[in-house]
């Protein structure tokens, strides 16, 4: 927290456990400052978790937590509430009503009361869509036939209406394409009051005055944006290094000195008893040396050891100061594509089709709402479409798809149960085993995937395509870098460069694109199907 700003949320030894008495938190001790931070750490490190205890979704197990304002949240799965409607996420949904209610002929008190001055928080609420180009969208429309970028921005806007001091943001430029992710940060910079942010978007990270970092159960916030982060994690880091080399020599070098200090006393050991069988002194006096000999190797024994666990103490610490995180490690099978293996066709109704073939990869791109995520979902509901109506056929029934909700998957079903359901043949143990691959171990994979973190779902999710029997020949992955820190990121880069079918991804993060080494890009807009 900068010295120039006030606390706005004060964590004193707080710990959340989850009922199976999984720890997600423990002991945070922390305050966050009244400006901007960018809040990260690995996936499953608790980020959400801890948004969560803050908005007072969650009640903490031990400890206390003050926030100094009111709270709004704008959670990781807010595209999930595929219920809710517009209204709903501008917050003008119950005034609506009673507006409505008015001009219909309800004339009662609790009706003015809920209207209070708001009269025309309807012309309002469509000033405030039509400035966001979304003038065709009725306010009443739900928020599952909306893309994942428009519910952001919609709920977003909602937050700032609702005056909250303090604000919290989890993964809010997941699904934005490159105008609306503008748009967002114009209105992080012009925010005023309180903001904590999740994400992985370095460009929205370095907007932040401050960083705190969740790692190994401790939360710590640095002064400056993300890029200063880096900079000073990597000053750190090489400081560790450079300490731990010094305290592995010194460990050595004491281990030398035993070695040399026992050799020595074997000797005069040797020495001694020689003397001692040799000479004519009296075997009191003899004895009594003896004696005095091994009291003072014994202590000289003592004196080296202590340097030596010393020394290996400190080698433990400053191990303990690097940083060798987990990372996903995944090995996708050979699905057995070969390179004129026609996959799929995108039609536009205009002109000719767009073809995939082989082990091919392809990008899919538009604004935000174009309909990329309904032509994806297409293939995989083949059905007669009209004439003129962007849609797929596939050539395959060995598709694989993630979608950008992740809602495809059963709240109340287990990560094992959901992975078994897709690949039935291997066992439990060696599921297991597989999942540990996606950082997910132990009691992790018999939670209910209702309650795991933005980042474990989509591990879950990416764990039931990736090891589904037979292996998918194409891969349909609609935002598959949403709620991914910066490092399963690379992984998943990794995994896909060496897959031999083919891939069809919609993504609005371009660094994720350019290291796909994408082979196509087919644009889609108001005039269809554009290959480049």
């Amino acid at each position: 927290m900068s010295l120039t700003q006030k606390p706005a949320v004060v964590l004193a030894d707080a710990s959340f456990a989850w009922p199976d008495g999984t720890e997600a938190l423990t002991g945070l001790t922390a305050a966050f400052g009244t400006g901007r931070t960018g809040l990260t750490g690995a996936n499953g490190t608790g980020k959400t978790t801890l948004l969560r205890v803050i908005a007072g979704e969650l009640v903490l197990t031990t400890g206390t937590i003050s926030a100094h304002g009111l709270v709004g949240y704008l959670p990781q799965q807010l595209s999930l509430r595929t219920g809710a409607t517009v209204a709903e996420l501008l917050g003008v949904s119950e005034r609506l009503t009673a507006v409505r209610a008015l001009e219909a002929g309800d004339a009662s008190a609790e009706t003015f009361d809920v209207i209070a001055d708001d009269w025309d928080v309807e012309s309002r609420a469509r000033a405030t869509l039509d400035g966001m180009g979304l003038a065709t969208v009725d306010l009443d429309r739900p928020v599952g036939t909306l893309s994942g970028g428009e519910t952001v921005l919609l709920a977003l806007t909602g937050l700032r209406w609702a005056g909250r001091e303090i604000v919290l943001l989890d993964e809010p430029t997941n699904n934005l394409d490159r105008g609306a992710r503008h748009r967002l940060y114009d209105t992080i910079t012009a925010w005023r009051g309180t903001l904590i942010v999740v994400s992985h978007d370095v460009a929205l990270l370095d907007l932040m005055d401050d960083t705190a970092e969740l790692r190994g159960g401790d939360l710590t916030v640095y002064g400056g944006n993300y890029t200063a982060y880096q900079h000073h994690v990597a000053r750190e880091q090489a400081a560790a290094e450079q300490a731990l080399r010094s305290a592995e020599q010194t460990e050595k070098i004491e281990k030398r000195q035993r070695i040399e200090a026992q050799t020595k006393l074997a000797r005069r050991r040797r020495y001694a008893r020689t003397d001692f069988e040799n000479t004519r002194r009296p075997k009191v006096i003899m004895k009594l040396r003896a004696q005095e000999a091994q009291v003072s190797a014994g202590k000289l024994r003592v004196e080296l050891d202590e340097k030596i666990q010393t020394a290996h103490d400190a080698v433990e610490e400053q191990e303990r100061r690097l940083r060798r995180e987990d990372r996903i490690h995944i090995d996708l099978p050979d699905p057995g594509v070969p390179a004129g293996r026609r996959l799929a066709e995108l039609h536009d109704g205009r002109g000719a089709p767009v073809i995939l073939q082989g082990p091919e990869r392809a990008a899919l791109t538009g604004p935000n709402g174009i309909g990329k995520t309904r032509l994806l979902e297409t293939l995989l509901t083949p059905s007669p479409a009209p004439g003129g109506t962007v849609h797929g056929v596939a050539h395959t029934d060995l598709l694989g798809y993630l979608p950008q909700r992740l809602d495809h998957l059963d709240d109340d079903e287990s990560v094992l149960e959901a992975v078994r359901a897709a690949a039935p043949q291997p066992s439990p143990h060696e599921i297991r085993a597989q999942l540990a691959r996606f950082l997910l171990r132990a009691d992790a994979v018999h939670r209910r995937i209702g309650d795991l973190s933005g980042g474990e779902r989509f591990r879950a999710a990416l764990a039931t395509l990736l090891l589904a029997q037979p292996p998918r020949q194409l891969l349909l992955l609609d935002e598959p870098t949403n709620n991914l820190d910066l490092r399963s990121i690379d992984e998943l880069v990794d995994a896909l460069d060496s897959y031999r079918g083919g891939v069809l991804v919609v993504s609005h993060d371009d660094a994720f694109l350019d290291r796909l080494r994408i082979d196509t890009w087919i644009a889609l807009g108001a005039d269809g199907l554009t290959r480049e």
